[in-house]
């Protein structure tokens, strides 16, 4: 094995050469990517029969999804990968879902898990810079996988991270502190989440000190994984004193490898333990427990941020670390400044990943510019070519140029395009909504009463998060009664009306809502008649125009949640 500080240089040199040459690499690489696939029938369709960057920019268009959607369900359904891809289709890549409640399917091949093995290696060395002594311990990491489903193709479609968990790069994976986990991997391939989240506490609490990092891929499961302590803490103790695996945990493979992870019992162990969760504040838990953290590495960008508040009570203010940008369609960039406060992240966009465009939102969208011609201060919609046949593909998140390191551009993720609520993997946009509410309206009609006017708000300050609406309504009648008397009287139609809401959405909230459990019961807030005026009159004192005002769908600001909150008269809940 070769020393640190080589394989330090080596990756230094790496990073430089990607990040100062970025236009020869993405021109290279676009070469690479379309050569093999010019006979396929989708490049055949706009007539490119050599490679050439400015003709392939000219005749393939810019597209969705949804247009690539009709090729990628052909080899779904079992048609040659070459009617997109003249390397072969290995499998499909999952998205957190659309706007329709149905995931993407992304084509995928191992060049995908070659590229983020790369991003896992490169991100290791610069976490290794900024962060002294990690290579004495090991990381209580929370990863999951997620059960797969098999196309009539007879090709696996699963998330993005269990094609990795499940891959030969993860069994094969070096035996450096990067890779090294309190938890056996049997604990990672689990199926069932609820045992494996358990196994990973447990054996975390067993080898508490050895633990110097912790993490998820997203802050979300993390708080989760810390709510799910002060659940199950006693019971954890329970086996550390005695040594023996809850019966619950029926998964031999978590039996089996947990069980050479507790191999006695801990009477010590678990008294200590006890001690720190029996107290009355569960603020800086994370320190208390395992002291010899340094970092908590997890996402903490986009409808992640919201978690922020919670993890630094819970942590102790140790640094958040968002270390990459990735989806289902490619790898995208690293986190070259890892300690830097969350709202600061942004990622250096690395040329050898896939060819990437961008669509400038501050200016004509029709002047769609390389990598290398982004401008500092604009924001832009990334579009990605890769190796598995997606072509000019609007990827739908929005970023912001922050600076450039070297000649490569540093991107902090705005927003995804047009998503007003988001807990976990759900991504509820305004027309889905609207959609919702549309039904709640039938189910007050019903009643004797109209819809106002509505806003929403994802409320994460218990967990799991949950969807909140408020709702200003009237009676029909036009007549001056009490609202408590009406509301009184239906009780019924708005507890109606989260069941409806719920029903509604997308079938990736109701995952996580209902399989998952990831995401709290929906509720309706009911705010009492002449709020939405009173909103109106709040936006305007704080610079408003009246002449372009809307209602916004989705509270954002803490001081127009605090307008709402005086306003709420009554609350109900889906069952």
């Amino acid at each position: 094995m070769k020393p640190i500080s080589d394989n330090n240089e080596r990756w230094e040199e790496k990073l430089k050469d990607l990040t100062i040459n970025v236009k020869q690499i993405q021109d290279k690489l676009l070469e690479e990517i379309l050569t093999p696939n010019l006979k396929t029938e989708y490049l055949q369709r706009f007539n490119i029969d050599r490679f050439d960057k400015e003709l392939f920019k000219k005749n393939v268009p810019v597209v969705t999804y949804e247009d690539l959607k009709p090729y990628i369900d052909r080899v779904v359904n079992g048609e040659s990968s070459d009617v997109i891809s003249a390397r072969p289709i290995t499998g499909f890549l999952l998205s957190s879902g659309t706007s329709g409640g149905a995931q993407k399917m992304m084509p995928w091949n191992h060049k995908y898990l070659d590229n983020l093995t790369f991003a896992y290696d490169l991100r290791k060395h610069v976490v290794t810079k900024h962060v002294k002594g990690l290579e004495e311990g090991k990381g209580m990491m929370f990863l999951f996988t997620k059960q797969e489903s098999i196309t009539p193709s007879g090709l696996p479609a699963r998330v993005a991270t269990s094609s990795y968990f499940k891959s030969d790069y993860f069994k094969n994976r070096p035996s450096n502190w990067y890779y090294s986990y309190t938890s056996p991997d049997e604990v990672i391939l689990c199926p069932n989440n609820t045992q494996s989240l358990y196994c990973h506490l447990l054996c975390g609490l067993v080898e508490r000190d050895e633990v110097v990092r912790m993490g998820s891929i997203f802050a979300s499961v993390m708080v989760r994984a810390i709510k799910f302590l002060e659940t199950y803490w006693e019971e954890l103790c329970l086996n550390i004193r005695s040594g023996q695996l809850s019966e619950w945990i029926t998964d031999l493979g978590c039996r089996n490898s947990v069980s050479l992870v507790l191999k006695e019992p801990l009477p010590e162990l678990a008294d200590t333990i006890e001690t720190i969760c029996k107290q009355n504040s569960w603020k800086g838990i994370v320190t208390r427990i395992w002291p010899k953290t340094k970092y908590i590495e997890t996402v903490v960008t986009g409808s992640m941020g919201q978690y922020v508040p919670t993890l630094n009570y819970y942590c102790s203010d140790l640094p958040l670390v968002s270390t990459t940008y990735g989806s289902s369609e490619t790898t995208f960039g690293i986190n070259l400044d890892p300690l830097c406060k969350p709202e600061d992240v942004s990622y250096a966009f690395m040329p050898n990943m896939s060819y990437f465009e961008f669509i400038p939102m501050d200016g004509d969208k029709r002047d769609v510019v390389d990598l290398k011609d982004v401008k500092l201060g604009c924001t832009y919609e990334p579009v990605v070519t890769n190796f598995a046949g997606l072509y000019r593909m609007r990827v739908g998140d929005l970023l912001l140029v922050t600076g450039f390191y070297n000649n490569a551009p540093q991107f902090k993720f705005v927003r995804r395009e047009n998503v007003v609520l988001s807990i976990d993997a759900d991504k509820t946009n305004e027309e889905d909504l609207f959609k919702a509410v549309s039904q709640v309206k039938l189910v007050l009609d019903a009643s004797e009463l109209i819809l106002v006017d509505f806003t929403s708000y994802a409320d994460t300050s218990t967990f799991p998060g949950h969807y909140v609406l408020y709702l200003e309504v009237k009676a029909k009648e036009g007549e001056n009664k009490k609202q408590k008397k009406y509301l009184e009287l239906n009780e019924e139609a708005f507890s109606k009306s989260c069941l409806v809401m719920e029903d509604s959405l997308d079938n990736v909230y109701k995952r996580c809502r209902f399989k998952d459990g990831s995401i709290g019961p929906l509720e309706i807030r009911v705010v009492r008649q002449g709020t939405f005026d009173s909103l109106m009159d709040f936006f305007i004192s704080q610079g408003a125009s009246i002449g372009q005002y809307k209602t916004p769908r989705c509270i954002k600001s803490e001081k127009a949640f605090e307008f709402m909150e005086a306003c709420v008269v009554a609350k109900f809940f889906s069952s």
